[in-house]
């Protein structure tokens, strides 16, 4: 599972989560531990508002908890999410001769290669990178 910390810093870098059934996620308060919640139509439900989007807790009797606002909670993006979002930069994740995994991506014209001991968060660094350098002002083409 990708580190929160890491998952912490994509939304702080702007990846948003639009909420789907298998996704993982805390929630991102003081007063929760930090739990793993994934959700489910049975037990953890999306609902969009035009306010925004609710998660609604349903059937959970030990949880004096009927809905927490995506606002209040982090999402925790799966490994075939990342990949998915690295799109057409994505080269290839490996095992490299440390043992870490590696994430091979263009990024800017030039190949860039990530490892972590967790192919998530070697994707998550990556995606990370990848958001960074779509947001740095001299990537903006001037009319």
């Amino acid at each position: 599972m990708i580190d929160v910390a890491l998952a912490r810093s994509l939304a702080e870098a702007g990846l948003r989560w639009h909420p789907a059934t298998g996704d993982r996620f805390l929630i991102d308060t003081d007063a929760f531990d930090a739990e793993v919640f994934t959700i489910s139509e049975m037990t953890i439900e999306a609902h969009t508002y035009p306010t925004g989007t609710e998660l609604g807790f349903n059937g959970t009797t030990e949880w004096a908890l009927d809905s927490v606002s995506t606002d209040d909670s982090l999402w925790l993006p799966r490994e075939d999410q990342m990949r998915e979002l690295l799109g057409p930069i994505f080269h290839a994740l490996i095992r490299g001769e440390s043992g870490d995994y590696e994430v091979t991506v263009t990024i800017d014209d030039e190949i860039q290669t990530f490892a972590s001991p967790d192919a998530e968060n070697a994707y998550g660094n990556a995606l990370l990178a990848y958001i960074d350098a779509s947001l740095r002002i001299e990537n903006v083409e001037r009319s």
